[in-house]
């Protein structure tokens, strides 16, 4: 009975290391490549990220390099059929240099579909290649992902965003990516379709495609609110500087990236004959368009003044320099010097 006792003991202990919670599921702490890909075979569990991942991380070049899985590179965590269900908190720590080559396949990203909850984490210098719902992130956001980034490039086909090819009814905030995009349909900076709704967020790279190409969203069929673009935008039909199509609801956001296309174009909104756009503006000088489907055109002048922001309702407040933030407010301004930036954004 003794060894029995000692036996059960050890076996707590171990529990503990792993880090079991009070409803008996298991808050798993990732620290290497192989850790991240273990969790395929547990999505419905609780992860920490202890640290940052990189080239030279354990595992990286048989998991998540240009040589892993016979050139395909990393195996996107979920898919349609079983979603990643669980959360990964990433503690600020960033996972980088991940390469993904999947030209035929859909769902793809760090997460190929998430239902659960990805938070403050970035994926750091991707090169994510897929054909549908394709993002650095999350190929299909079905869940929550907030305070999250990313950067590097990503292409596909259709429903590619820089962080999330798809955001299907679920939620993304606090969130931006700096990266490029290259599509041919559904194409955006930040969102490729967006179903669900995305605030205080931004995107700054540049993005390329045919068809629902935006600076932020390639698509809104949802709700966009508090976010702004700033990478020029290139396509042929129904191209925004902060979103290609519009069919649902824009506001209190800005775009001021060039804007190129050839049929339904402008400088904030593209198309949007079905959608709502409140308090939001564009610069008609950076984009080179003095039209939008929806919202105000303004000069850079007036971009830069705070009058324009404040008096259209926004949460905002000035600042004497870029690096005093008011946290208490949406948006903080440099007046007459810079355009809105959100309170948090780096």
């Amino acid at each position: 009975m003794a060894r029995v006792g000692i036996f059960l003991t050890v076996l707590a202990l171990i529990a503990g290391t792993v880090g079991c919670d009070g409803n008996g599921s298991q808050n798993l702490e990732i620290r290497t490549w192989h850790d991240l890909a273990a969790i395929s075979g547990n999505l419905n569990g609780d992860y920490t990220l202890m640290n940052d991942l990189d080239s030279t991380t354990p595992g990286y070049q048989n998991l998540a390099g240009p040589t892993a899985n016979g050139g395909k590179g990393w195996q996107p965590i979920g898919d349609l059929i079983d979603g990643f269900t669980g959360s990964l908190d990433g503690q600020g720590f960033e996972i980088k240099d991940l390469f993904i080559n999947r030209p035929s396949g859909s769902c793809v990203g760090l997460f190929g579909c998430a239902n659960g909850t990805v938070k403050s984490v970035g994926v750091m210098n991707a090169n994510v290649t897929g054909y549908w719902q394709v993002g650095i992130m999350v190929g299909i956001n079905e869940g929550t992902v907030s305070n999250s980034y990313s950067t590097g490039t990503v292409g596909g086909d259709s429903f590619v965003g820089g962080l999330v090819g798809w955001n299907e009814k679920s939620t993304l905030s606090n969130s931006y990516s700096t990266g490029n995009v290259a599509g041919d349909a559904y194409v955006g900076g930040l969102v490729g379709t967006n179903g669900g709704s995305v605030s205080n967020s931004y995107s700054t790279g540049n993005v390329g495609g045919d068809t629902d190409v935006g600076g932020l969203v390639g698509s809104n069929l949802g709700n966009v609110t508090e976010c702004h673009a700033t990478g020029s935008v290139i396509g042929n039909w129904n191209v925004g500087g902060l979103a290609g199509r519009n069919q649902d609801t824009v506001s209190n956001s800005y775009s001021i990236g060039n804007v190129t296309g050839t049929y339904n174009y402008g400088g904030l909104v593209g198309y949007g004959v079905y959608g709502t756009v409140t308090n939001s503006f564009w610069d008609t000088e950076t984009s080179g368009q003095p039209t939008s489907y929806g919202g105000t055109g303004l000069n850079t002048t007036q971009m830069h003044d705070f009058i324009t922001f404040s008096g259209a309702g926004w949460d905002i407040i000035g600042v004497l320099n870029p690096s005093i933030r008011n946290l208490s407010y949406i948006w903080n301004m440099v007046n007459n010097v810079t355009y809105p930036f959100l309170s948090w954004e780096p």
